[in-house]
């Protein structure tokens, strides 16, 4: 996970590069106010001046005269404030002139925003900013070359042709018409995100098309401006296992494991295929626990039937899946042979 420690240093850095610049930029709009309206750095001047001062003030005078003192001068500040968005008015200047010089407003790109932690105590933390959490997922993909990938593997590039419009024996309907149907499923997933709270399970053999239609759906919600982590079941466990049993000698948090539980949408891929711990099996509990309580989405894909997780997951964790997510079942012929062996459209 080097990799991901140095992109996660990379993505502070241009946060700083971003600080730089809007600190170049603030002086800029300053030095181009002042000598246009020079009355506007004689108020910035005593408004200084006026801050250093009280604090003089209110060291030496009385404790019952404090209260009078801070209203004076709170009431003198507000009309310096007041006449110099006067003239800032007066000559075409926005009110947003100082302010409007961040790539993020909401964190001052810092890449963490204040909140307050409990109801009744104010007391406050940071907290990862959008921007921040996006830029993380973001450098993901780019090192997963998984952004390459999304863009053959959509919604538009979906292929029914690859599924038989014959019916099989012990199935209701058509592997096609049973694509279309989960196929709808999904863009329906996408068009309710956000609105209507629900977790998909994708199950069936190799090569059914559950990792192409996860895809699909990771690629809209990216284009919606929603923060999607795609992982496969080995990458996240391994991830878990070596921040549980090394964290005291990371130097920083690991992003990965927070991501796990802020983004928008979980996809976790390859269910099955990690290998069974009691580390594992804990932390799948807390994953899919944790977002179903924070109302998160999550799309789990899997080889496995599932009379088969009963087999390999606790009772708790497959009652999650049975009381709170969607299963769907993908059939028919293994695609990826198929384009293997005849490199054929069928």
């Amino acid at each position: 996970m080097n990799s991901y420690k140095v992109a996660f240093k990379e993505i502070m850095r241009t946060y700083e590069a971003d600080r730089d610049r809007a600190a170049t930029l603030l002086r800029e709009r300053r030095a181009e106010v002042y000598k246009c309206v020079p009355r506007v750095r004689e108020i910035d001047e005593r408004l200084k001046e006026s801050g250093v001062n009280s604090a003089k003030q209110l060291l030496f005078q009385p404790v019952e005269n404090h209260k009078a003192l801070l209203e004076s001068l709170r009431e003198h500040h507000n009309e310096l404030k007041a006449e110099k968005w006067q003239l800032l008015h007066e000559n075409g200047v926005p009110e947003d002139y100082f302010t409007d010089i961040y790539r993020c407003n909401l964190c001052a790109d810092t890449g963490y925003v204040q909140a307050n932690n409990n109801n009744h105590e104010k007391t406050v933390s940071a907290e990862r900013c959008n921007c921040l959490k996006q830029k993380i997922i973001d450098k993901y993909y780019d090192l997963s070359n998984l952004r390459g990938l999304l863009a053959e593997e959509n919604f538009d590039t979906f292929d029914f042709r690859y599924y038989s419009d014959e019916a099989m024996q012990d199935e209701s309907v058509s592997p096609r018409r049973n694509m279309q149907i989960i196929f709808q499923t999904s863009m329906n997933f996408v068009l309710n995100f956000g609105n209507i709270f629900q977790n998909l399970l994708f199950y069936g053999s190799t090569g059914m098309g559950k990792t192409f239609l996860c895809n699909c759906i990771a690629k809209d919600l990216l284009d919606k401006g929603r923060t999607v982590l795609y992982v496969t079941a080995p990458q996240i466990f391994k991830v878990i296992e070596d921040y549980r049993f090394h964290r005291d000698s990371l130097e920083e948090p690991n992003e990965t494991v927070d991501a796990v539980t802020d983004v928008d949408l979980l996809i976790l891929d390859d269910l099955g295929t990690e290998f069974d711990t009691v580390v594992t099996s804990a932390a799948l509990f807390n994953i899919i626990n944790q977002r179903i309580l924070a109302r998160k989405p999550t799309v789990v894909s899997t080889n496995l039937q599932p009379s088969e997780l009963e087999v390999h997951y606790s009772d708790r964790i497959v009652s999650r899946f049975l009381g709170h997510y969607k299963l769907t079942e993908f059939y028919g012929e293994d695609i990826r042979a198929m384009k293997k062996y005849s490199g054929k459209v069928v």
